[in-house]
């Protein structure tokens, strides 16, 4: 029975149906109800994530701006420390400048006009250069203060400098209100001097540390730049007198008068160079010696006392200006005679043909001066 044989088919021969797998669950997820719970703890993770991201770039930004903070701050004060530097220096070449004037002016009686004329026209240049120096400055906000008041002295030491070189050839080779004038506007120019002095000290140097103490620079120097160490030169009467002028007091009037009746004047009565005595008929031949003086001498042959008798002798030759030396001898008694040193400052022109001259200046009321002045001929040899 081919339906019952049908029936009994074996069952080996029958298609088997597999079993169908089960997905994998998530990781993460819990046994029951676990797909709700894997979503938070994802979020959750995901907003930590980027908090600790924003952390971060606050923390990149903050340590970035410390870093500008600690950079700039170090640039500031090398800035500070530059300036107080550069002022120093500068300071300091202006104070040599006006050590080297005052140097000068200590030997002006030793010395022509027109050469103690040229150095200080020199110091007035450097004083000058000194200024524009500080005026190129580069200058922080906290030493604009320091810079005004720094500016401002160094003009007034240039232009008083400038000064006292227009009129130190009146004050050392003219007599009576001139050279009194000329005089007493370089005391007042040396008065200037003193005034840059007090501004340094009191404006310059503690605007300097205050801008240093609150920048917080430490271990600095702050130099000062003064250049009048001897307050006398303020007085017309100590410049007189270093000049080796005297002033006449009371004015021209009583200057011009003479000191009591009778006869007034002095007379030549020679001059040597070392040992050598000049002699004005022929050519005295003079061995030049570094620091040699010459010595003039004269008497008072009036009847009275004379004060401030100026004493000039000039090396000059055909071209060029002549050495000068002056000298005022301030009392002279009634028949006294009178001897006047004049070192020779310079070497003058050698193996060359000079006149050495020697003028006694008139006294007031001296009615003949001819007997006062005398010319030699002469040639300097090395020795």
């Amino acid at each position: 029975m081919s339906f019952f044989d049908e029936d009994d088919e074996p069952a080996s021969t029958k298609t088997r149906r597999q079993p169908r797998s089960q997905p994998r669950p998530r990781r993460g997820s819990l046994a029951a109800g676990g797909s709700g719970s894997g979503r938070g703890t994802d979020q959750q993770t995901l907003l930590i994530r980027r908090m600790l991201g924003v952390l971060g770039v606050v923390l990149v930004v903050l340590v970035l701006g410390l870093v500008v903070k600690s950079c700039n701050s170090s640039r500031h004060k090398t800035a500070l420390q530059d300036y107080n530097r550069q002022v120093n220096n500068i300071g300091a070449a202006s104070a040599q400048t006006g050590t080297e004037f005052f140097r000068a002016m200590d030997q002006a009686a030793n010395q022509s006009p027109e050469d103690l004329q040229g150095a200080i026209s020199s110091f007035k240049v450097n004083a000058d250069q000194e200024l524009k120096q500080a005026e190129k400055l580069s200058v922080p906000d906290e030493m604009k203060a320091a810079q005004q008041s720094f500016l401002i002295l160094l003009q007034m030491r240039r232009d008083a400098l400038g000064a006292i070189a227009a009129d130190i050839r009146t004050a050392l080779g003219d007599a009576g209100d001139a050279a009194d004038k000329a005089i007493g506007h370089i005391a007042g120019q040396n008065n200037a001097l003193n005034a840059s002095d007090v501004l340094d000290v009191q404006r310059v140097v503690p605007f300097i540390k205050d801008a240093l103490t609150k920048g917080e620079v430490g271990n600095q120097t702050v130099q000062s730049s003064q250049v009048l160490h001897e307050i006398s030169w303020i007085s017309p009467e100590y410049v007189a007198q270093k000049l080796g002028q005297q002033l006449n007091a009371g004015g021209s009037q009583q200057r011009n008068q003479p000191t009591g009746p009778g006869l007034h004047g002095t007379g030549l009565n020679g001059t040597s160079y070392g040992d050598t005595t000049l002699s004005p008929g022929t050519t005295n031949r003079l061995t030049y010696v570094s620091g040699q003086s010459f010595t003039v001498s004269f008497t008072n042959q009036g009847d009275n006392d004379e004060f401030n008798v100026k004493v000039t002798l000039k090396i000059a030759r055909d071209t060029g200006s002549p050495i000068t030396l002056t000298k005022t001898v301030q009392k002279v008694a009634k028949g006294e005679k009178a001897t006047v040193t004049l070192p020779l400052n310079r070497e003058p022109p050698l193996d060359t043909a000079v006149t050495v001259s020697v003028e006694v200046a008139g006294v007031p009321g001296e009615k003949k001066t001819d007997n006062n002045k005398s010319s030699y001929p002469s040639l300097f040899v090395r020795g």
